[in-house]
């Protein structure tokens, strides 16, 4: 199951950006996970942007997230992949505002 549903996501274009938040530079993402492309939302031919904030650790690890904005249908496989990246080290925990664009294709 999860092998066709990975199949099925790959056919499923996802763009993923960062954006810089006050008071420090941008950590730069060094393994991001592509969010699964949830089968509501395909089937409800739903697309759009997840926008969360991103409290980063010293080591690069995902502490917590909060959604700022985006479809519900996509929310939480936006919030699974995120919580799977690996930003680079720094001396403090950051904040950082992520957005997860997620696009059907075109028929």
């Amino acid at each position: 199951m999860i092998v066709a549903a990975a199949v099925l996501f790959a056919a499923l274009p996802t763009r993923t950006s960062t954006a810089q938040t006050q008071g420090h530079p941008e950590r730069k993402v060094v393994r991001k996970i592509a969010p699964f492309y949830p089968d509501l939302a395909k089937l409800m031919h739903v697309s759009g942007v997840v926008k969360l904030e991103v409290v980063v650790r010293a080591n690069g690890r995902v502490k917590s997230t909060k959604v700022l904005g985006g479809n519900p249908v996509l929310i939480e496989s936006a919030t699974n992949a995120v919580f799977q990246w690996r930003f680079e080290a720094a001396p403090v925990e950051t904040t950082e505002v992520v957005q997860i664009a997620f696009e059907l294709p075109q028929s």
